[in-house]
């Protein structure tokens, strides 16, 4: 073996053996730390935890109004039913809701963004149950339907979760919800407009969730608990789902059958009268529906049940708002 080689081996040898030397003289410290935890108090928790929306200018109060003044968009008269209430559907309230210092403008500006949305979606049911009741009278008639009216009755009754085959429980269910009672909830559940989960998450109706992976953890939310409210990426979206959720959930079949009896005997659907049938919306129960009730007749929501969207469309002006 060359001189060389002798040496670089011999180098090696050294350094393994000072190594060995250092590990047994200083051993790694094995143990592990977490980082210091910092809770905030309810007050202070920010009002925009999601870096996506960080990244987006908001919309404030302020520009909302000026943009329902620039349309004539006018709450006593949308009210009194002088104007229709136009095509205009806001991805997300303003930020700065909990900041109007008059609760009546707060609750007006609430209102006016949320109302057009429960149109919307009243609309959409609304021509779907026009489409099932016409091709009802077809079955009942012995009329063959065809391939494409089958499958949209399948589709619509997974949606529902009904037995395929049932129209009759698939009508029951496929109904709109009166506005006054959809608003009332709405301004209930998030504070008309300003608690954290609307801000966040575009909830306006505080819907549960069990998933893990998305939803805001509520903050006095039990230990042994896992639920969280779910989330939207816009209030169209959670309007939807809420009404999906009156016209589905076994908690509220009360609700559809009031419903469909009032349809029976030729009255109008009232959100004073349907809104008995929510006690299971909230564990407060009773005292829920006394809530509700008194948020319908303290703000006249009723004189909202009877309201349309306008024909006009409103998409450069969606563009500022979205």
């Amino acid at each position: 073996m060359m001189t060389f080689e002798r040496f670089i081996l011999a180098f090696i040898g050294a350094a393994a053996t000072t190594v060995i030397l250092l590990a047994a003289v200083l051993p790694v410290d094995r143990t592990t730390f977490a980082p210091k935890a910092v809770f905030l108090s309810p007050d202070a928790v920010p009002e925009i935890t999601s870096l996506e929306k960080r990244r987006k200018k908001s919309l404030t109060s302020s520009a909302l109004s000026k943009v329902f003044a620039r349309i004539n968009y006018d709450f006593d008269a949308v009210q009194a039913g002088h104007v229709s209430v136009p095509r205009l559907f806001v991805k997300s309230l303003p930020v700065d809701m909990r900041r109007i210092r008059a609760a009546k403008e707060r609750k007006k500006l609430f209102l006016l963004s949320v109302l057009p949305l429960i149109l919307r979606v009243n609309d959409e049911i609304w021509a779907e149950r026009k489409k099932l009741i016409k091709l009802k009278k077809l079955v009942n008639n012995r009329v063959k339907l065809s391939a494409e009216d089958r499958l949209w009755l399948a589709v619509m009754e997974n949606r529902y979760k009904v037995t395929r085959g049932d129209l009759g429980a698939l009508e029951l269910g496929m109904d709109i919800i009166p506005p006054s009672l959809a608003l009332a909830q709405a301004a209930e559940e998030s504070g008309w407009g300003t608690s954290r989960f609307v801000v966040e998450g575009n909830a306006l109706f505080g819907q549960w969730t069990d998933s893990s992976k998305s939803g805001l953890i509520p903050l006095g939310r039990a230990i042994n608990s896992n639920y969280r409210i779910k989330a939207f990426r816009s209030l169209l979206d959670g309007v939807r789902a809420y009404a999906r959720n009156l016209n589905t959930h076994k908690a509220y079949r009360s609700f559809r059958a009031g419903r469909s009896e009032l349809r029976r005997s030729g009255k109008k659907l009232s959100g004073q009268k349907l809104s008995l049938h929510l006690a299971s919306y909230s564990e407060r129960g009773e005292n829920y529906i006394r809530s509700l009730q008194k948020i319908i007749t303290s703000n006249s929501l009723e004189k909202f049940d009877h309201l349309k969207l306008g024909d006009r469309s409103l998409r450069v002006i969606q563009r500022i708002i979205s």
